[in-house]
């Protein structure tokens, strides 16, 4: 249960001063639909309102706190036309200028002859001084309260700076001071305040180095959250060790067989990765390894390989792929070669339905199925294995930790190899996959060929057409990927559905069109007609990014690439070069370019490790924007920011570990602090792995 001393914090928003119903979704989108969303919404910039010169001292550009009186007021004939109200101290003379304003309110804000206290940008039109829109008016008495710092927080269509601000000192105002979870000699040398005194800093900047992540308040704040994600990874995993695995060790014979059957040798690195995953499944524990590789580094066989170890040993193995489209493919690679060793596979996805769905699910029942491909339905209750000892998760950055526990529940003492084709940073492994060894595959096959890449102006897009043409003739199969599925008003973009009908205009039948819209089975109907025929050039969205093999493809040109990340771009690049044939990417950009898309263009251009791409995008981007974590089950963090507080989540780790060494149950004084971290970060089912919790 979460302790008494947040309730206050997780109390729902509305419950703060001029939080209704109607603003509430706001907030929800903006922060999140809790009290303690606020307070975890930093500000990102500030006013400063100590500036109060005389009128005459006043310079342009600067917010500014003015005392003056009210001369007179100058309402326009035509509607259009501000309606100014000229002010003056006993240095000089302003204008108050005010757009769509009723005169009868200003004349009550602002009586002739009376002193008033405004503030607002100072601007400089027509060699007069003049503030338009002042962002306050008030009486003398207002000064000091006015003459102040005032954090300006990120917005959202709808609020307000004014509305925000206040929902912020409200949610603050319900915070107090908590037990103090930091080791006190990091807290000392970190030169660290508490908590609740971080928090209050962190709204509270007073010049620009303070809204700074590297300023002590915010690295506490920063930390905690590290802290309490690694603990979490922390007790997943010992939760994982506690529960009894199995020893699985073939006698090699059927991975023998796959070896043979294979067109290539095994890469020195897929030896390597092979070795260490059979060491863990021979291992009295259960295995929990991250197969990282690539595209094209060759995990499948890797994964066959592992599969094959547990059916010598006489059980089963399951493989999940998060579509139906992967799903697919994988039996595709797998299916000739595991029955060239005398296995048998089968697929299993939600399309699967009645008496055949029925017959395969005696025989996995029964023993007769040593493989199962599929998708999520794999997991479905109903899905009952003989003897699961092995689960292949493909793509894992769409699972998160507790899914990847479901798993583990159709067998006893099953291993959990996950595989992902997106190149991870390290920092990001370690947030994500801290739970898990890691294995890397960091070799292409042989005959792989490095792809040509190339970045070219949008205005030259005719020339690229002409080029598509020429590769069209040549026999070549092509990829044109764009960035959205139909035009929108607010980003104008060559929509893919446009440039379908364009190139079909020139290029006939031959053209076909994919997207996020199309129903599994229609998007797999083009998918195959682009693999095997009819289909040449495939207009299609990021759709095609993960997984799909058309080793024909030779050609990829990617529209807009100044609006994908570095990963992503190198992700669809993936998509070519499978074969013995030369490649090339064309990277479409619409000029000018900012820094950040050039940048990303040129690492493009100058490598194809996508260990080192993801680095850099990590470094261009930050992680939030990199992962789209919402969606991607990678960790949201809020108040850390994994390109700038990196040596933090290094030292959280070492925290996590010497506490759960000392302290497994969290039963000291610091570990019930320790328990508030958890549920103070919605870490709660991380409390439910302690025996005592």
């Amino acid at each position: 249960m979460r302790p008494e001393i947040l309730y206050p914090l997780f109390a729902p928003i509305t419950t703060l001063p001029g939080v209704g119903p109607r603003l509430a979704k706001l907030f929800e989108s903006l922060a999140g639909p809790q009290v303690v969303d606020l307070c975890w919404h930093l500000p990102s910039g500030l006013i400063d309102r100590r500036y109060a010169p005389k009128l005459s001292e006043a310079m342009a550009g600067k917010v500014a706190t003015l005392t003056v009186r009210v001369g007179e007021h100058r309402a326009p004939h035509n509607p259009r036309q501000p309606y100014k109200v000229r002010c003056f101290d006993d240095s000089g003379e302003l204008d108050l200028v005010f757009f769509h304003v009723k005169g009868d309110y200003l004349a009550r804000v602002l009586p002739v002859g009376e002193v008033r206290v405004v503030s607002g940008k100072v601007e400089v039109f027509n060699n007069a001084l003049q503030i338009t829109h002042p962002d306050h008016i008030g009486g003398l008495e207002e000064l000091a309260q006015l003459k102040t710092v005032e954090p300006v927080y990120p917005l959202t269509t709808g609020l307000s700076l004014k509305m925000v601000g206040k929902a912020v000192r409200g949610a603050l105002a319900q915070t107090s001071e908590l037990p103090e979870w930091q080791d006190p000699a990091l807290r000392q040398r970190e030169n660290w305040p508490a908590w609740h005194e971080s928090l209050l800093a962190a709204h509270a900047p007073q010049d620009e180095a303070d809204l700074s992540p590297l300023t002590p308040p915010r690295r506490r704040l920063a930390y905690d959250e590290l802290l309490a994600n690694q603990l979490t990874l922390a007790l997943v995993r010992a939760q994982q060790r506690r529960k009894p695995g199995r020893a699985t060790t073939g006698d090699g014979r059927l991975r023998a067989a796959v070896v043979r059957a294979l067109p290539f040798a095994l890469t020195g690195s897929q030896e390597q990765a092979l070795a260490e995953i059979t060491a863990d499944m021979a291992g009295g524990a259960r295995m929990l390894r991250l197969l990282q590789g690539d595209v094209g580094s060759g995990k499948t066989v890797v994964a066959l390989l592992a599969m094959a170890a547990a059916v010598e040993a006489g059980a089963q193995a399951a493989l999940m792929a998060p579509t139906e489209i992967l799903a697919r493919q994988h039996l595709k690679t797998i299916k000739p070669l595991a029955e060239a060793a005398g296995m048998t596979v089968e697929l299993l996805t939600g399309r699967d339905k009645g008496k055949a769905r029925e017959a395969l699910l005696a025989r996995v029942a029964e023993g007769g199925v040593d493989i199962l491909l599929g998708t999520h339905a794999i997991f479905q209750e109903d899905v009952a294995f003989k003897d699961l000892v092995l689960a292949v998760i493909d793509e894992q950055h769409r699972f998160g930790v507790h899914q990847r526990l479901n798993l583990t529940a159709k067998g006893r003492g099953v291993d959990v190899l996950v595989m992902t084709a997106t190149p991870i940073p390290r920092t990001l492994v370690l947030t994500s996959y801290g739970d898990m060894e890691v294995s890397r595959l960091t070799e292409k096959p042989a005959g792989r060929q490095p792809v040509d890449t190339r970045a070219l102006s949008m205005e030259r897009a005719g020339e690229v057409v002409d080029g598509v043409g020429r590769a069209l003739e040549a026999g070549a199969k092509v990829y044109w990927v764009c960035p959205l599925v139909e035009e929108s008003e607010s980003v104008d973009l060559a929509a893919a559905e446009a440039r379908h009908a364009d190139l079909k205009a020139r290029f006939g039948e031959r053209v076909g069109l994919v997207h996020g819209r199309l129903k599994g089975k229609e998007k797999d109907a083009v998918m195959q007609a682009f693999a095997e025929g009819g289909i040449d050039l495939l207009v299609a969205t990021t759709v095609i990014e993960v997984g799909v093999d058309v080793p024909q493809a030779t050609v990829m040109v990617i529209e807009h690439a100044e609006r994908f990340g570095l990963a992503q771009l190198h992700q669809l690049r993936g998509r070519i070069g499978r074969g013995s044939g030369r490649s090339t990417c064309l990277l479409l950009y619409q000029g000018p370019l900012g820094e950040t898309a050039r940048a990303r263009i040129r690492i493009m251009r100058e490598t194809d490790d996508g260990f080192r791409i993801a680095e850099e995008d990590l470094r261009l981007r930050g992680a939030g924007e990199l992962l789209g974590t919402r969606q991607s089950g990678f960790p949201e963090f809020r108040l850390a920011d994994l390109a700038v507080h990196d040596d933090l989540l290094a030292i959280a780790r070492d925290d996590a570990r010497l506490i759960l060494e000392r302290d497994p149950e969290l039963e000291s004084e610091r570990g019930a602090a320790l328990r508030v971290l958890l549920y103070l970060f919605e870490r709660d089912a991380a409390v439910k792995y302690l025996r005592s919790g």
